[in-house]
């Protein structure tokens, strides 16, 4: 298969670099990713300025883009023919519950997802220590068994994988996405010419224990695989709405 692989860490981040290589044991596998990390951008796409595609190494790009613009330039400038595949990771640190909204990582494969092709993001959850091996021969099986299913229409399929050994793996649990609780903190501060300035801060490490969660699946030593839908729509309240706009008509 031809897949395109992408990160928001940028594109020698060693998650996309060891996933780069496992890949391309049985695949061809062209990478294109931010030169820069471009962690929690969501999914910009740029448009007020030039893009640029430099070639760092054999089939590897770097862009000044966003995660997403990588998917596009992939796909339209530098990959010979349309992929078989759009693969965004391997993400350093966890991407579950409402995460999913703020991770270019994420995007990427969304933006893949946009453009028909089978997508997915693959995160390892840890913040250090990166077991980066066991975790891309995770993912190599997941994309091989999908290779062979196929995906289930417009989807997204979204990884995380616990931060330990293969063979300490409890299996795969399909689940849903989690909520994580936040404590968001924004702090003022001043420069050394008197001028306010301001850094988000806070620990966004907790999070509702509830079974059939990513968050639950990872913390028990599951590999979580979470279906994503691209129609983001809330239709198990649109009776609500109807009932309060069909007496405006």
């Amino acid at each position: 298969m031809l897949i395109l692989l992408t990160n928001d860490d940028g594109i020698h981040s060693k998650g996309i670099v060891t996933l780069g290589k496992h890949l391309s044991d049985k695949h061809e596998v062209y990478m294109v990713a931010p030169e820069r990390e471009r962690t929690c951008v969501a999914h910009a796409v740029t448009l007020h300025k030039p893009l640029r595609i430099r070639e760092v190494s054999r089939r590897a790009y770097g862009t000044n883009g966003t995660p997403a613009d990588c998917v596009l330039l992939g796909v339209n400038v530098v990959l010979p023919r349309r992929p078989d595949f759009v693969v965004s990771g391997i993400n350093t640190g966890p991407n579950m519950g409402q995460d999913v909204n703020y991770s270019g990582t994420v995007a990427a494969a969304i933006e893949g997802a946009f453009l028909g092709i089978p997508s997915m993001a693959v995160s390892i959850c840890a913040r250090e220590g990166f077991l980066f091996d066991d975790a891309a021969a995770v993912a190599c099986t997941v994309i091989e068994r999908l290779g062979e299913t196929g995906f289930s229409g417009n989807t997204v399929v979204n990884i995380n994988i616990p931060n330990v050994p293969r063979e300490e793996l409890k299996g795969f649990s399909v689940t849903r996405l989690g909520k994580r609780i936040y404590n968001d903190i924004v702090h003022e501060r001043v420069d050394p010419r008197g001028g306010k300035y301001y850094w988000i801060g806070g620990n966004g490490e907790k999070y509702e224990r509830r079974k059939g969660t990513d968050f639950y699946a990872v913390e028990k030593g599951f590999v979580s695989v979470t279906p994503l839908g691209l129609d983001i729509t809330d239709t198990g309240s649109m009776k609500i709405y109807q009932k309060h706009f069909r007496r405006l008509l």
